[in-house]
């Protein structure tokens, strides 16, 4: 982890998670999002203290894991607040959600990792709690009500609405929950004019601009993909494993989850654009390209 100034009173912590830090006066500060799990959080409060910082909050973005990993031991240790938004505040209070979600039924104990299901911590409505210096908007579509956050240094820390071309390259799936929103998303990103970027995956920059379309090309390479699986009808699982193999990932329990959470929102979004049918045969649920 690494300490970087961008802004009069905005720093960052350069992580696999970025983690966003305000200065709210001379002492104390806000973090945006918390890291992925208890180790996180220490290491973050370690760096906090060698400045002479205090937390006085934590904006969590939205309520994946490692988002929201370092919420418990930073507000044990602090006594800080955390806010969120809208459903976002439910999964963060209940982490069973996010592994329940994902699977669509109970986890079992394979899923309820740290890497799906952080530890509960207590929240307040970021609608009702507005810090001076700092705006937050949202960035639907990789999760419910994700938001992002503009800090007075015009700089804007923008969540997981974009990841890096190496991720993209290396995984070419990335979670989305739906497909529309998130296309929405990009075309907002491109309005944004700011002093700096931080996606939460992907190295600060000063434009946005080919990032975002290398993330929308890669959306729609899937699109196109799927539908030419769905050339014949299938089966999701099989549909599911096609897509496995022809981007060369590797399944585990969690991948499953995360990726098949992943493709069912990109069916959903085809049917509703009248692109995808589906038909239930013999006890089946099939789908093919219209």
């Amino acid at each position: 982890m690494e300490l970087k100034k961008v802004g009069d009173k905005t720093y960052y912590i350069e992580n696999p998670t970025n983690i966003g830090i305000y200065k709210i006066d001379d002492k104390n500060v806000y973090l945006i999002d918390a890291g992925n799990d208890k180790d996180a959080g220490k290491k973050i409060l370690k760096i906090l203290e060698e400045q002479g910082f205090a937390v006085k909050g934590i904006i969590n973005t939205h309520s994946n894991a490692d988002h929201i990993g370092g919420n418990k031991v930073i507000q044990n240790r602090t006594g800080c607040e955390i806010l969120s938004s809208n459903i976002e505040r439910a999964f963060t209070e209940n982490p069973i959600l996010e592994p329940s979600f994902l699977y669509g039924g109970y986890p079992s104990s394979d899923l309820r990792n740290k890497f799906l299901m952080a530890k509960e911590s207590k929240t307040k409505n970021i609608e009702e709690n507005s810090i001076e210096g700092l705006e937050y908007f949202p960035l639907k579509g990789h999760f419910f009500d994700m938001i992002g956050i503009k800090t007075s240094d015009d700089v804007y820390f923008l969540a997981d609405s974009l990841f890096s071309k190496d991720t993209i390259e290396k995984y070419h799936i990335f979670f989305i929950y739906d497909v529309r929103e998130y296309l929405n998303t990009l075309e907002f990103l491109n309005t944004l004019d700011g002093k700096l970027y931080i996606p939460s995956h992907s190295e600060a920059t000063d434009n946005i601009k080919s990032l975002i379309n290398i993330n929308k090309n890669k959306i729609f390479d899937i699109i196109n993909t799927i539908l030419n699986i769905l050339k014949d009808e299938k089966c999701f699982d099989d549909i599911l494993k096609e897509i496995f193999d022809k981007y060369n990932l590797i399944m585990n329990q969690n991948q499953y989850v995360l990726v098949g959470s992943t493709i069912r929102s990109y069916i959903s979004y085809l049917k509703d654009e009248n692109k995808v049918i589906s038909e239930i045969k013999d006890n089946k649920m099939y789908y093919k390209a219209i």
